[in-house]
């Protein structure tokens, strides 16, 4: 499998190329020269697969001859050895439980995936990696836990101050080694300019071999396909072909299973559920993509006024917005329905969701008020309990705090606070 930057400038790379790289030299995202499709038999017998083998024939024809088969195998039952059921919420609303790995958060997933490869590449490269990360919250912990003691590589990590939760915030910022943790005076989309710019500047560290664990990376975006298959393997198959709901910020998670479903994976729509960050919601009203100052809301993760990985889905969709408009539909949810869900559905139904996939939640509900026909599912992206200061005062309930988040939140913060100023992180670097 190769490669292209979406900027269309720089030459193909194979999936190691592209993953040592991160972003393409012309500053574009690398996409799939071709979409690998699946055979109709392996999905009508899915069902028997086991998750294992399952991510292992979704993701070979993507890594090709990069990583030995055995080696593979074992890179994907690592990313994935933790449950990732599908729990029923109503009648017509299932919930994809991403959140059972080490940092509570779908993100794991793809962390995972991708630390394994890069510690498969860096046996061979002289240079110590450097991995640069922007987070919103629940990418950096994911990170973090996930290159934690890898041999020869460093992460840095830069979150956006006072905008991430005390839960999220403990998971980036308390293992040290060598993990780096950056408080940017600013918001995500500062922090990802940041990390943007200095690859832009990749030769003034001729000591390090500079990578990004965003969803930019390859190796982070394409595992997300995973769960969508999983999700099909789990769903209720009698209750039609599924609307699918995802909780969408920098709209990777969205586009890996837009991506699975050119691959063949039965959807019947994608909602991206957008908090008060609606660029994209617009976008498909108006067809003018207007990157916007991020705004804060309660679903963190998922503040991105300027999501870099829509291009990859207009990409996917040849930039024919017709087309993509037959598959996606987006809503945007303000903090007041959030709350507002958070309660009904614990007291309804008896289902704590987080504040992201309350996002995902309102919206498939707003959409199934013109479709009452219609079944499916949340991605449900984080664990309630990385919120639960925030959540406990919404559901006038107490949540047990198990006693390894007590154990986090007691740790001490490693953090160094710097400017939203790349000259600053840019001294850092070099002094790595």
């Amino acid at each position: 499998m190769f490669y292209y930057s979406t900027n269309k400038q720089s030459p193909v790379a194979d999936f190691k190329t592209a993953t040592l790289n991160g972003q393409a030299p012309d500053k574009g995202l690398y996409f799939p020269k071709t979409i690998p499709v699946l055979q109709k038999e392996w999905l009508n017998h899915i069902e028997s697969a086991s998750f294992e083998a399952i991510a292992y024939d979704v993701i070979q024809p993507y890594v090709g001859d990069a990583i030995p088969k055995t080696i593979l195998q074992n890179i994907t039952a690592e990313t994935i050895s933790f449950p990732i059921p599908m729990a029923s919420i109503s009648n017509r609303i299932s919930s994809l439980e991403l959140f059972h790995g080490p940092t509570l958060a779908f993100k794991d997933i793809g962390a995972r995936f991708m630390s394994r490869c890069l510690g498969y590449f860096a046996k061979n490269i002289a240079k110590k990696i450097t991995v640069l990360v922007a987070t919103s919250g629940d990418t950096g912990g994911a990170v973090a836990h996930g290159f934690y003691n890898i041999p020869g590589i460093d992460v840095v990590i830069l979150y956006p101050s006072k905008k991430v939760s005390s839960v999220q915030e403990k998971q980036l910022t308390t293992l040290g080694n060598n993990i780096h943790a950056l408080e940017v005076k600013g918001s995500f989309d500062d922090c990802q300019a940041l990390v943007k710019n200095i690859f832009s500047r990749h030769p003034e560290f001729p000591s390090l071999f500079l990578t990004s664990a965003n969803s930019i990376n390859i190796a982070r975006w394409l595992p997300q396909q995973f769960y969508y298959f999983f999700a099909w393997k789990l769903w209720d198959k009698k209750k039609g072909t599924p609307v699918i709901a995802v909780p969408s910020g920098n709209f990777g998670n969205i586009c890996a299973g837009l991506l699975a479903y050119a691959s063949g994976l039965p959807a019947k729509q994608f909602i991206a559920a957008c908090n008060a960050n609606d660029s994209i919601p617009q976008f498909l009203k108006t067809g003018l993509l207007e990157p916007k100052p991020s705004i804060p809301t309660l679903s963190n993760a998922m503040d991105v006024g300027h999501p870099s990985n829509f291009i990859r889905i207009l990409e996917l969709f040849q930039h024919q917005l017709p087309e993509l408009k037959n598959i996606l539909t987006a809503y945007s949810i303000s903090d007041a329905e959030t709350i507002n869900t958070i309660r009904n559905t614990y007291q309804q139904y008896g289902y704590l969701l987080d504040p992201h996939g309350a996002v995902g939640f309102n919206a498939l509900e707003k959409y199934f008020r013109h479709h009452p026909q219609d079944n499916g599912f949340i991605v449900e992206t984080a664990s309630p309990l990385k919120f639960y200061d925030l959540m406990e005062p919404i559901i006038n309930d107490v949540m047990p705090v198990p006693a390894h988040i007590q154990h986090l939140l007691s740790l001490p913060k490693q953090s160094r606070i710097i400017e939203n100023n790349v000259e600053e992180l840019a001294s850092f670097l070099r002094k790595m």
